[in-house]
């Protein structure tokens, strides 16, 4: 009679089913030669020392195919590079944009405003807060002749001596810095790192030779939009523009990948020199045409012609690569209204200066007041792990273009983070409206995490990028959602042995969790989610009593809302008053307040 095979179980993946199937292969196969099972012998310490490192192995084993995959990944870090693929490429350094107020004193001349001493604030001139996020001017700034001037001072006479003049400009958060970086030769998809903290964007790339390299969305990406000056801009026209737009073709071109301490750029895998292997006896390929001639006579080879192939760009070889970017100097850039009135570095130009008053000029450029009349916004908190998930999936089905209302709340999201970021947005058909006209309602944050609106700057942004995805006829207004405030109120019954003390405080961290992610706008209050909270905390008995409580007045919003009217019949869920409204539990420390009874 043959011997039955008893099969070998394979599936053990923790110590101690590891070392049970050590044991039991021990004892059926070696029953004569192997008895030490004894704990305190020698071969139980080799067996759990080979369970020990079976257990470590398959942890990290299931936690490498955790996080090869997006929907199971942890790890932040993941999380982002798996996204990627998907086509949501998140900057975990994002940009703030506003506007500030530049106000001089300018001299008198016979009692009326000397118009000789009006200056240009020139783009690139740093102002700061007191936190130390410093932010650049992005435009020259112009004091014209129509510009609003107010008497500030006056002589003994009564008559003025100096007059007030402002001026308003747009700033972005960071400040510019410039490397250098050796390439040596040709390689294909060269990859270049730029080691920084809170590096926000890549500003140009410029070989030793004065070639440009352009940043693109990814390689295959063959034409840039760049802005010209409308040389028939009239500012006082609703319907013209300062800029005018044109097709340029970037045969020299780049992506960029923002990690945490490191952005890397890299490049296509063309050669920067003429690829004369296949395409020699064609000379019109590799050398320029000139016009009206009937023969070839320039042998200068054209880089436009690079965009005609499959090499995705042209790396550069045997250069250096002078790499500027712009750098956030806080981890929060966003800032509170009137906080920026610091000048770190403010170029000023006056026009004919040289017949101009030296010692004039210099009181203008000491007395000058810089302050920002509304907040600073654009940068958020970090979206969570399931966040990135979803925006990630979002971002890969709407393919850069908004058909649906989802589409246009994932290109939202999508916003490069170097245009300033969006908290939360909703969008609504506009049933006021006889076209197919959109509303969509944004909010942000400010210096403090809390839900703030939208800045202007950023919302010009947020319109500048969806107007390439938005339908031909589709028109959408950006508007600010609606903040309501609450605050939470609740009644327990602890146990006998627990403190009192103790459950209110494990039940207000339990609530203060609950709801340390922003809702979403149009969410409602779900009562039982936290009377599930409370419910978890070990000292609490029953919660007799929940309410909430609208939070408006000083340091809140100053919309207000009707708990009652709001609350669904069963008491079970509270609505937002508007369907373009958010909640949010502002201050948590003293929004939430529990009693023992």
């Amino acid at each position: 009679m043959s011997k039955k095979i008893v099969p070998i179980d394979y599936t053990s993946r923790d110590f101690d089913s590891i070392r049970k199937s050590l044991i039991e292969h021990a004892k059926r196969y070696y029953p004569t030669t192997y008895k030490d099972f004894n704990k305190a012998g020698f071969g139980s310490l080799m067996i759990d020392t080979v369970s020990y490192v079976g257990d470590v192995l398959s942890f990290y084993l299931d936690y490498q195919a955790n996080e090869s995959f997006l929907e199971t990944a942890a790890e932040y870090q993941n999380v982002i590079k798996l996204s990627r693929g998907l086509g949501y490429n998140f900057n975990q350094s994002m940009s703030s944009y506003g506007l500030v107020d530049f106000i001089i004193k300018l001299p008198a001349l016979n009692g009326v405003p000397d118009y000789r001493y009006l200056p240009t604030i020139k783009a690139g001139s740093q102002v700061s807060n007191d936190e130390g996020a410093v932010f650049t001017l992005l435009d020259d700034i112009r004091f014209l002749n129509g510009s609003v001037v107010v008497v500030t001072n006056v002589f003994g006479d009564g008559s003025p001596s100096h007059f007030g003049a402002k001026a308003t400009g747009r700033v972005i958060s960071g400040i510019t810095k410039t490397i250098t970086k050796p390439v040596d030769g040709f390689k294909k998809f060269l990859k270049v790192n730029v080691v920084d903290t809170n590096i926000a964007e890549i500003l140009s790339v410029v070989d030793s030779e004065g070639n440009e390299y352009f940043e693109v969305d990814s390689l295959s990406q063959e034409i840039v939009y760049q802005p010209i000056s409308n040389p028939s801009y009239d500012s006082t026209s609703n319907n013209d523009t300062s800029d005018l737009l044109r097709k340029v073709a970037v045969p020299r071109r780049f992506t960029v990948q923002h990690n945490r301490n490191v952005s890397t750029i890299q490049f296509g895998h063309g050669s920067p020199l003429p690829d004369i292997s296949g395409s020699v006896l064609d000379p019109s390929k590799v050398v320029m045409r000139r016009h009206a001639k009937t023969y070839y006579s320039d042998s200068t080879f054209d880089p436009v012609r690079l965009t005609n192939n499959d090499k995705l760009g042209v790396a550069p070889a045997n250069t250096s690569l002078t790499i500027r970017y712009r750098q956030n100097t806080q981890e929060s850039v966003n800032a509170s209204v009137m906080s920026v009135k610091n000048k770190v570095s403010v170029n000023v130009e006056f026009e004919s200066e040289t017949n101009l008053d030296q010692k004039v000029i210099n009181q203008m450029v000491s007395a000058m007041e810089v302050s920002n009349p509304e907040p600073i916004t654009g940068d958020i908190s970090l979206p969570t792990v399931e966040e990135i998930k979803m925006r990630a999936k979002g971002a890969f089905s709407s393919q850069s273009r908004a058909v649906t209302d989802l589409d246009y709340v994932n290109m939202v999201y999508s916003m490069p983070g170097k245009f300033g970021a969006i908290k939360r947005c909703a969008i609504f058909k506009d049933r006021d409206s006889f076209k197919r006209n959109l509303n969509l309602y944004v909010v942000s944050q400010n210096d403090k995490s809390h839900l703030s609106e939208t800045g202007r700057v950023v919302k010009s942004n947020l319109r500048t990028y969806l107007n390439d995805a938005r339908m031909i006829n589709d028109t959408v207004d950006i508007l600010d959602a609606f903040i309501y405030n609450f605050g939470v109120n609740y009644d327990i019954v602890i146990r006998r042995d627990a403190s009192s003390h103790e459950a209110i405080s494990n039940a207000n961290r339990r609530l203060r969790s609950l709801f340390a992610n922003k809702m979403d706008i149009g969410e409602p209050i779900y009562m039982g989610n936290i009377y599930s909270e409370l419910k978890k905390v070990p000292q609490i008995l029953d919660v007799t009593n929940l309410t909430i409580i609208n939070k408006n007045g000083i340091g809140y919003s100053r919309n207000s809302f009707s708990v009652s009217d709001n609350t669904s019949p069963d008491g079970r869920v509270v609505n937002v008053p508007i369907k373009f409204g958010i909640f949010e539990l502002k201050y948590p420390d003293r929004d939430i307040k529990g009693t023992v009874i």
